[in-house]
């Protein structure tokens, strides 16, 4: 949490300095006007905190604090050292010659940030690994459209760069304002779901620790050889494995998974899972996963939890196909669901 609040905190005060500079909102104070902070420089890098955090890497991942903020530091008194040395020279000229530094400046820290952005993405999406145990929670979605945000806020800026040393320095400001707006759109978007999805891993655990359901790789349950069994034999195995285990909490529960499971190709397993509930696959698993969530919306313990915490540990990947799905079957929406149980 610490980072990214860090990581809003850093665009919004580039922002508003963007803001103030262009306003004349420092024009009083000539170290102010000049001499503003690089916060740019800082975003990637938090960003990329938060995320080996988040994904509960930070043990195996690099901690590039260590050397960004002494950098950030340099950079900064680098230009303190500039705005001193040229600020004597005509004022036109002083003028000119900020606004190359500033590029120059902007250029080294577009490079800098785009590579620890690449990096962060080569971990979120090469090193699923290292991260299993995340993912048994969050499928990352959110993470990944936040990289696209960011990936076009990285277009503009080198848009806004190459418009700028095109028109030799001179009204180019307007060639960042589509920066500033998608940047706004970042602030908005990593701020409200890194909160939603703060909360929801917070209570998924606490859940999951509750119910104490069994991992996925337990061979606790004892299965024997499904092929020399018949078919309602192989049904009531898969039932028992599913009551037993909880398999169906697993969002990413397959049925290749589960034939392996019960050591018959997948599809026997389809078929004998069809023969027996008239169901197919993904409407049998969550046909348990409906259930467990109908227990637990009514559960006095689960009061002050969340409906999408409950309906994910039951083993949905979203929000959305839970309440689909739900509906589809109870011909209700959870919040209805529960209130209607609860008054009656």
């Amino acid at each position: 949490m610490v980072f990214i609040n860090l990581l809003v905190l850093t665009i919004s005060l580039n922002n508003i300095q963007s803001w103030g500079i262009e306003k004349d909102f420092f024009i009083e104070n000539f170290f102010s006007e000049y001499v503003h902070i690089p916060w740019h420089f800082l975003i990637a890098p938090f960003f990329y905190m938060f995320l080996i955090y988040y994904l509960e890497i930070k043990e195996k991942s690099i901690n590039i604090l260590k050397f960004i903020i002494p950098l950030f530091i340099v950079l900064t008194a680098l230009r303190i050292s500039f705005v001193f040395v040229y600020n004597d020279t005509n004022n036109t000229d002083f003028e000119y010659l900020l606004e190359k530094y500033n590029t120059l400046e902007e250029f080294f820290s577009l490079i800098f940030s785009l590579t620890i952005f690449g990096y962060s993405y080569y971990i979120l999406s090469k090193k699923e690994l290292l991260f299993t145990k995340i993912l048994s929670f969050d499928n990352l979605k959110w993470i990944y459209i936040s990289f696209k945000i960011g990936t076009s806020a990285y277009v503009f800026w080198i848009s806004g760069i190459i418009i700028a040393i095109a028109l030799d320095y001179k009204e180019f400001i307007y060639a960042y304002y589509p920066l500033r707006i998608l940047t706004t759109i970042l602030i908005y978007w990593v701020g409200y779901q890194a909160l939603l999805q703060l909360r929801l891993l917070k209570e998924r655990k606490d859940l999951r620790e509750k119910l104490n359901f069994p991992s996925i790789n337990n061979k606790e349950v004892e299965i024997s050889e499904a092929k020399d069994a018949d078919k309602k034999l192989l049904f009531d195995k898969i039932e028992t494995l599913l009551t037993k285990k909880k398999l169906f909490t697993q969002p990413k529960l397959t049925v290749e998974f589960l034939a392996n499971e019960v050591d018959v190709n997948s599809n026997k397993l389809s078929n004998c899972i069809y023969l027996f509930s008239e169901k197919n696959f993904n409407d049998y698993i969550n046909e348990y996963r409906i259930e467990l969530a109908k227990k637990l919306l009514i559960d006095k313990t689960y009061k002050n939890y969340t409906i999408t915490s409950i309906g994910l540990e039951s083993g949905f990947n979203s929000k959305s196909s839970f309440y689909h799905t739900f509906k589809k079957q109870t011909g209700l929406t959870p919040s209805e669901y529960q209130k209607s149980v609860i008054q009656n």
